[in-house]
């Protein structure tokens, strides 16, 4: 990765110098300090106690630095709020003017992916992922909707709208791909598990490696060809370490990341606005010349998915954080790998064309149900995401047949 891209993952650092130290003062004297009677007891009392009535009555005046940080605060917590006004701004710009990010190379995207996956791991620890990992039916769950529901809706949709056999293997295509990187970001702003959101990512992206040829073999008769070592090495690169360099920056630069953390929402719009411009850049003609008879079904391909991908967790007995970040990772497709799959393994160009859709209409859905489910509170479970086997539990062949257990 060039050193560009590497500046774009550490630039929040910088401005971490603005962010003021805490200082906690206490009023009490020291415990017995009081009652020992000797002269050069009182003098110690009395000058600690003269002190700390000085700090007391001390004005409590902002200085500089701190008042451009709570500037900072308050405009990028109205920033992230109009996450989805940059997505319009920025995809209208590509569409325009695709010229305009002809400087984003695949260098600078690769960066963008880590930047954003960074700026997650910062608020991450091992022991999320230990919660997580012990309870996999959330990421279960997601995998059946992200590879059994989706594709079925693409398909249904698509026959619904009367698409024409290119189109509608686009259509299905964009239904078997897997979940997309800024699904993480839009988790973080919804409040959903961040943790279990990158999980349910990877394992998508990783299930892509089978799940896309397959199901596009099957509903289609289509062979897909994926790259599957490509696949997997990309993952470890743009999603797997960033994460992990996060998490430790998290465990062993605590203080460090005190200061960068409230840059992180930031980061994250700006390198998902960046990255969905350029997709859109690259693809600007398809796009504007797919009508509303392809743009509606595209757009209710991701609605729908989002709201069946809360409602059918939330049916199962998960709670409200799990249920959140399941619609947001079901909703938010990886469009742009779909549209290289489409360029370089369908014969026809209009099979693509549903792909360049999706990238606009998936950071929109996506990013409008952060912004919504942020404002909206969240109870405190008693319990992480109540577990299936609770609200269900397994069957037992020996108490059916009357037998004891």
């Amino acid at each position: 990765m060039k050193f560009s891209a590497v500046a774009l993952c550490l630039l929040p650092a910088l401005a971490g110098a603005f962010a003021p130290a805490s200082v906690q003062s206490s009023l009490r004297v020291a415990p017995g300090l009081s009652q020992i009677s000797s002269p050069l007891a009182n003098v110690v009392a009395s000058k600690s106690t003269s002190s700390l009535q000085m700090s007391a009555a001390a004005p409590a005046e902002e200085g500089f630095g701190s008042k451009v940080f709570n500037a900072y605060t308050k405009t990028a917590s109205l920033a992230t709020t109009l996450f989805p006004l940059w997505t319009v701004i920025f995809t209208g710009i590509a569409l325009k003017s695709p010229s305009s990010f002809d400087w984003f190379t695949t260098d600078y995207f690769t960066g963008a992916l880590a930047a954003l996956m960074l700026s997650m791991g910062i608020t991450l620890q091992p022991s999320d992922f230990a919660k997580v990992a012990s309870r996999p039916n959330a990421v279960l769950m997601q995998f059946s909707l992200c590879y059994a529901m989706m594709p079925i809706l693409a398909f249904g949709l698509g026959k619904a709208f009367g698409l024409d056999s290119a189109i509608l293997a686009g259509m299905v295509l964009v239904g078997s791909i897997n979940g997309g990187q800024a699904s993480n970001l839009c988790t973080y702003i919804a409040k959903g598990n961040v943790a279990l959101s990158v999980l349910m990512t990877t394992a998508t992206t990783l299930g892509a490696i089978f799940m896309t040829p397959f199901l596009c073999k099957s509903l289609l008769g289509a062979v897909v060809p994926v790259d599957a070592s490509g696949i997997a090495v990309s993952t470890i690169q743009v999603v797997l370490a960033p994460i992990a360099v996060g998490m430790s920056l998290n465990k062993y630069a605590p203080k460090f990341v005190e200061k960068i953390l409230p840059f992180a929402p930031v980061v994250g719009v700006v390198s998902t606005c960046l990255l969905v411009a350029s997709a859109v850049a690259q693809v600007a003609d398809p796009i504007l010349a797919a009508g509303w008879s392809l743009q509606l079904p595209i757009l209710l391909l991701h609605l729908i998915g989002g709201l069946i991908g809360y409602g059918l967790p939330r049916l199962s007995g998960f709670g409200e954080v799990a249920c959140r970040t399941m619609a947001i990772e079901t909703s938010m497709k990886s469009s742009a790998f779909g549209f290289l799959l489409a360029k370089l393994h369908f014969g026809d160009y209009a099979a693509r064309v549903p792909s360049a859709v999706s990238v606009v209409w998936m950071a929109l859905t996506g990013s409008i149900l952060a912004v919504i489910w942020r404002y909206i509170p969240v109870k405190a479970p008693e319990k992480f995401d109540r577990s299936l086997v609770e609200k269900y539990p397994p069957f037992d062949i020996k108490k059916f047949f009357g037998g004891k257990k």
